[in-house]
């Protein structure tokens, strides 16, 4: 927040993990239905995510 000024989800955190490789914890909250979409990560939080994990070492 402090450095690109956008608030992100938890839901988004999850999905940049994902997608550079780190395991992530197993999601209790599971959809109702199999058709439920789940809103996907914008590009400009993508990028702050990804800066965040490298600024902590974990990408």
């Amino acid at each position: 927040m402090k450095e690109h000024g956008v608030k992100v989800s938890n839901l988004y955190i999850s999905q940049v993990k994902r997608k550079c490789g780190i395991k992530v914890g197993e999601n209790y909250n599971l959809l109702k239905s199999e058709d439920s979409r789940q809103p996907q990560c914008p590009a400009e939080k993508e990028k702050a995510i990804k800066d965040a994990l490298e600024h902590f070492g974990m990408v």
